[in-house]
């Protein structure tokens, strides 16, 4: 029994000792070093860029953001739009079912002045004017071979009204009066300025000129009406001619010199390759409708500001992969990601099929650091990714790759072990004592050691028989 009871008082001085002597368990504190903003300009106004967002330090979690925003406008049009339409009696030819030439370029001339309208009905203003030869043979080859049919206005049905009244009357061409009836109608402030030439023949007389038969007259009409375009700088236009269904045939045979239509129509418009003036269509009837309603919009409104075939491709360095755990934060855009990093690549993929002007897309993702990790990194500059890719198509339809290695940091820290705090000695007592005291060491330690030691001397002595 007494042996037993020396026993457990030994176990326990060890027990004590041990437990108080034990090491602490290290821990670490997450910090950012450097958030870096990745960004990457895609076009003048639009970019992709990745940073810390937001953060959980306590949890050793930051979040970050892949943000891709299309900063650009989608140009529209503003400011003065004439449309000088043919309305020479050749306007009245039937092309199919019933259905006139002029029935097709006006209806179609109504489409597009309604969708230019409900782009933008604040600060564009459409005019119309009107050409072929005046009614009156001694007006022909004069001013009056034009007629403003509406002056510039925003009021859209007034301006399809007017426009589906036109009459296919004079019997001649007299383009170079419209156009300069045209240009005289604009204002003279620095706004934008457009003119749409809408025709079904090549022109065969000019101001100053009626003569119907002679090669010089004919070519003088070629040359002053290539001239007025010409002057028509500054202004955007497009021509449109239709109806010309034989470019070999002969215009005008003075003996044997002859002009033929394709020889009128390349030195009056140029060629669509290399036009005179601005944008140059030569079409068939039955183009008429897709040229005026789609083309021709597409010219005025290059709204394709748009990016596409965007593949953004995250890589992450193998520290990240190995210590932290990876999610996506709910409520983000997650359509056509990667679920998770690749183990084999280490990267994360995200396809956009299109980011429209003034759209914003976002890829939100956590990094936390795991229960169980390498403690080597601690103490070192850790990189959240490795680099960041972007393939797409600019909105010029030009391929275009970018990357970059910029990265938003973070560091682990070891929390150093508090030692206990030192127990203040008592005064000193200067009684002198028959044997010396001993010092004061490690007073928790020293402590339970005496007052064990005084247990096992008072049961020694308790039990006289006791060996130790």
């Amino acid at each position: 029994m007494k042996k037993k009871i020396s026993l457990l008082l030994f176990l326990l001085v060890i027990t004590i000792s041990t437990s108080v002597l034990a090491a602490v368990p290290s821990s670490v504190t997450m910090e950012i070093v450097e958030n870096n903003t990745c960004s990457i300009p895609l076009s003048e106004n639009s970019t992709l860029e990745k940073e810390i967002v937001d953060s959980d330090l306590n949890n050793h979690q930051v979040t970050i953001q892949l943000r891709l925003e299309n900063n650009e406008t989608d140009f529209i049009p503003t400011g003065e739009l004439m449309l000088v339409i043919d309305s020479s009696s050749s306007m009245n030819t039937e092309v199919s079912d019933g259905t006139t030439r002029k029935d097709l370029v006006l209806n179609s001339a109504n489409s597009l002045v309604e969708s230019l309208l409900e782009l933008n009905s604040s600060t564009l203003k459409i005019g119309v004017v009107t050409f072929s030869s005046s009614t009156t043979p001694s007006e022909m080859g004069t001013e009056k071979d034009a007629q403003l049919v509406s002056d510039f206005t925003n009021n859209l049905d007034d301006l399809k009204t007017k426009i589906s009244s036109i009459e296919g009357t004079g019997a001649y061409t007299d383009l170079d009066a419209g156009l300069k009836l045209a240009k005289s109608s604009f204002s003279e402030d620095d706004s934008n300025k457009y003119i749409i030439v809408l025709t079904d023949g090549v022109p065969n007389m000019n101001v100053g000129n009626s003569d119907l038969v002679s090669i010089d007259a004919l070519t003088t009409v070629i040359n002053t009406t290539k001239e007025t375009l010409l002057s028509l700088d500054g202004i955007e236009v497009i021509s449109v001619l239709t109806g010309i269904e034989n470019e070999d045939a002969n215009v005008r045979t003075d003996g044997e010199t002859s002009i033929t239509y394709g020889q009128v129509i390349e030195g009056v418009f140029g060629t669509e390759e290399e036009p005179t003036i601005g944008k140059f269509y030569n079409i068939s009837d039955a183009e008429i409708e897709t040229t005026i309603k789609e083309s021709i919009y597409s010219d005025l409104v290059p709204i394709s500001k748009t990016l596409t075939n965007l593949t953004i491709v995250d890589y992450f360095p193998p520290e990240i992969i190995e210590n932290f755990e990876f999610a996506y934060v709910e409520g983000t855009d997650l359509s056509n990601i990667s679920t998770t990093i690749d183990p084999e690549t280490g990267c994360i993929i995200w396809n956009v099929a299109e980011l429209s002007a003034g759209e914003v897309l976002t890829v939100k993702y956590t990094l936390t650091l795991k229960d169980e990790f390498d403690e080597n990194i601690i103490g070192e500059i850790l990189n959240t990714n490795l680099k960041l890719d972007v393939v797409y198509i600019d909105p010029d339809g030009k391929d275009q790759t970018k990357t970059s290695e910029e990265s938003p940091k973070i560091r682990l820290n070891e929390i150093p072990v508090e030692e206990p705090p030192k127990q203040e000695e008592p005064p000193k007592d200067d009684t002198v004592a028959p044997e010396p005291l001993p010092n004061t060491g490690a007073p928790i330690i020293i402590g339970i050691i005496s007052i064990i030691t005084i247990a096992t001397i008072f049961f020694a002595k308790k039990y006289k028989n006791l060996n130790f």
